[in-house]
């Protein structure tokens, strides 16, 4: 009891110089009350938009929930020196607000292909399937026969418009394959992944209908070796036989998809000099492809071998507003999700920075007036915000409160599997374990999903222009 007191009375006094720190500003009531009738008033101000989008960008932080917003717009913050917590995002900037229900046919838990097909299509489906109503039943080909369904990319293309693709992960991977792809799994990346009843049955692989599909003007992403003959070395990775390509049926759809833009200025690149040599205004197709399967992460990438996201957001853009009618673009941070399912939330909020980097580069090339944007998530994770961690402290350390075991705690931990570890009913001592940038969990998180409400964030077209 008396160690309690001591350590509470501690705690309370770091809490006293810790909040000397704030700005001189913040102690003054005027100043909070100023900010609230600013924010308001711009409210009042706003004038309702009855346009008709000629341009939409679509933004989706694949597992980007509310915890993982809120802590990577601390990081964000803590990244520039600032203590983080007052950091305003590009997505903050978005004058409308909405929650979205997720939840699949089947499962109370989604996955990214339900949900893709839910806000790509606007139809909810079952688990792992995309591109098909509820009616087709997970990795049964014959059930998907009849119930395909069309997404927004396919209505954006008939319109006439211009298409493309920006992700972190495989372009044929749930979200992005859901814009162009009906199959009852989402795992029949390429024909080998397929087993032989489907192929019986005469469903196709997603590569293969990446491009019969839709004419898709950029696809940007990852997944080298579904679109290459099985043996076929990697250009980057010759010696790495698991990025070799695995297409069983002996087609390289690399080639097929430059044989068909025959007369257009068509561009494949794999590598970041030669992405960067391609010039958007003399460019009508193109297709990169920088991984094997999906990109670094973040933290991990190469700048001399692999672009940001935000330098393939920007070539997206450039490339498709060319088009007078306007264009349809998503961009997915799908990374964001695959760290979380890793248990590694160093990484994951690194992944939604990055993420929001993208959203204010395609905001600064795009005019408001005619180009509605939304920013949004699937799903979310298992990932807690918790404890009592003083203003400015890393997002990525330990609350400086500790539990009634006497032990620390991260601010971030997640709620399920291996993340959340007792053994022999106490929990790990964490007390000398650091990272290079406060701790981060590393350890395996199993493919769970929290259900639940996300944010989307939705900027429309502004003022009044001619309907297109």
């Amino acid at each position: 009891m008396e160690w309690t007191r001591v350590a509470l009375a501690a705690v309370f006094l770091l809490g006293i110089l810790g909040s000397s720190g704030a700005k001189v500003e913040e102690e003054n009531p005027e100043f909070w009350r100023s900010k609230a009738r600013q924010t308001l008033q711009s409210v009042l101000d706003r004038k309702l938009n009855t346009n008709v989008a000629k341009n939409i960008m679509l933004f989706l932080g694949d597992g980007m929930g509310l915890t993982t917003y809120t802590a990577a717009r601390i990081l964000k913050g803590q990244l520039q020196n600032q203590p983080g917590e007052e950091t305003v995002m590009a997505m903050d900037t978005f004058p409308h607000v909405g929650l979205a229900k997720t939840y699949s046919v089947d499962f109370q838990i989604p996955d990214s292909a339900a949900t893709a097909t839910a806000y790509l299509c606007g139809v909810k489906t079952n688990l792992n399937t995309i591109g098909v109503s509820a009616a087709a039943r997970n990795g049964v080909c014959r059930t998907q026969k009849g119930n395909e369904v069309t997404s927004i990319m396919k209505w954006a293309k008939d319109a006439g418009k211009s298409v493309g693709i920006v992700t972190t992960t495989r372009v044929q991977h749930a979200t992005p394959a859901t814009t162009y792809a009906h199959s009852a799994s989402r795992k029949w990346y390429s024909d080998a992944d397929m087993p032989a009843a489907a192929k019986e049955d005469n469903c196709t692989d997603i590569a293969s209908q990446l491009i019969r599909n839709i004419d898709i003007d950029v696809i940007i992403g990852g997944g080298r070796k579904y679109m290459t003959p099985r043996y076929t070395k990697d250009p980057e990775y010759p010696w790495d036989l698991s990025s070799w390509g695995r297409r069983r049926d002996g087609r390289n759809l690399i080639q097929e998809w430059q044989s068909m833009k025959t007369g257009k200025v068509a561009h494949y690149v794999w590598n970041k000099t030669d992405f960067d040599a391609v010039d958007p205004e003399a460019t009508d197709y193109l297709m990169a492809l920088f991984e094997p399967g999906d990109l670094r992460y973040e933290v991990d990438r190469d700048p001399s071998k692999d672009p940001s996201i935000v330098e393939t957001t920007e070539k997206a853009i450039r490339i498709l507003q060319k088009n007078p009618k306007g264009f349809f673009l998503l961009v997915e941070g799908g990374r964001i999700d695959q760290a979380h399912h890793a248990g590694r939330a160093y990484m994951a909020l690194h992944e939604a920075v990055a993420f929001d980097d993208a959203v204010a580069k395609g905001l600064e090339l795009t005019r408001e007036e005619e180009t509605l944007t939304i920013a949004t998530a699937d799903h979310s994770h298992p990932i807690t915000f918790n404890g009592f961690p003083f203003r400015g402290q890393s997002i990525l350390g330990k609350s400086p409160l500790w539990g009634t075991d006497f032990l620390p705690y991260t601010t971030l931990m997640y709620g399920n599997g291996p993340g959340h570890k007792i053994i022999d009913g106490k929990r790990p001592d964490i007390r000398n374990v650091w990272g290079s940038a406060g701790f981060s969990s590393s350890v395996q998180q199993p493919h769970q999903f929290a259900a639940g409400l996300n944010r989307a964030h939705v900027r429309p077209p502004s003022c009044k222009t001619p309907s297109h």
